[in-house]
């Protein structure tokens, strides 16, 4: 095998060692990089078809999705009431995540104009949630309720251990007795699991723990060993990540149970593959250069 063979497996291995780095060191940095603030989490839209109410409704909801992003400029959190001659005066609000700067609420907020003619068209009630920010219109007067689960997500990796179920029930504990002197919003990491819990900003203290505490319920019941999970109710959100490897890997779940093997696992595996290409890499190397040498060895004589 001459030199210019040798060079392009040395450099198709170095570049094969390189794949098998990112793929190593991509899990970790999922975990740290920080969310997109546009991403849409769930909607809700309603079912109505009327033509008039759709034709009547559009130029009344430009003038609200208007008046929310001037009021994003300077505020998180804003609500206001439009007339409207078909369905009668129509209540909107928006709220940004209370971690958002005031520029990046207002970025989150550019979103909904569009975003709601694509998934609801004109009609209302009309409720959709971004990861950073929400918008919510309905006709006035309609009597909702403050806990009322609206949406929820739960990993699919789970931590099979009692002790991680300890930690978060932990981790949750704090983020209730948190949220009643937060103002309506309260962020902690508890042994590498992170929480984050939010009330609209028109709830008291009280109405935002007991909301709180039923969206902490809902997660305890629903994500169980989930290494992450989110409840958003009527009038309060929580969410929670666990970053690390503390408690032995993940597992995956799928609906035919338990499979795989822990993170830690994966990187031992990964790590040694990378080792023995870097040898055999390194072997061809040391070969070809042996092979030049004993080339002009042999010229010499």
């Amino acid at each position: 095998m001459d030199l210019s063979a040798n060079s392009l497996i040395l450099h198709s291995l170095l570049w094969l060692i390189l794949v098998i780095n990112f793929v190593l060191i991509l899990p970790a940095a999922a975990n740290t990089i920080s969310a997109d603030h546009d991403n849409l989490v769930y909607k809700q839209c309603s079912n109505q078809t009327s033509t008039n109410i759709n034709l009547s409704h559009s130029s009344e909801l430009s003038s609200l999705f208007e008046e929310f992003l001037i009021q994003s400029s300077h505020s998180k959190f804003y609500e206001t009431s439009i007339s409207n001659d078909h369905v009668g005066p129509v209540l909107g609000r928006f709220q940004c995540r209370n971690d958002l700067t005031q520029s990046e609420c207002r970025n989150c907020m550019k979103n909904f104009p569009e975003l709601s003619k694509h998934l609801c068209g004109y009609n209302i009630p009309v409720r959709i949630q971004l990861s950073g920010c929400y918008v919510h219109y309905q006709p006035d007067g309609i009597e909702t309720s403050r806990v009322q689960l609206l949406h929820k997500t739960c990993s699919k990796y789970k931590v099979k251990k009692s002790r991680f179920e300890e930690v978060k029930d932990k981790a949750f504990a704090a983020v209730e007795s948190g949220i009643l002197s937060g103002n309506g919003f309260y962020e902690t990491t508890y042994e590498l699991i992170h929480v984050m819990a939010q009330c609209e900003e028109s709830l008291g203290a009280c109405d935002c723990g007991v909301c709180v505490s039923s969206a902490v319920q809902i997660a305890e019941e629903e994500c169980k060993y989930s290494i992450s999970g989110e409840a958003y109710l009527d009038s309060c959100f929580i969410s929670y990540s666990y970053h690390g490897d503390e408690f032995g890997g993940y597992s995956f779940k799928d609906d035919k149970g338990i499979k795989g093997i822990s993170s830690k696992s994966i990187a031992i595996i990964l790590g040694g593959i990378a080792a023995l290409l870097l040898g055999i890499a390194f072997c061809y190397f040391l070969r070809s250069c042996g092979k030049k040498k004993d080339g002009k060895f042999s010229q010499l004589h």
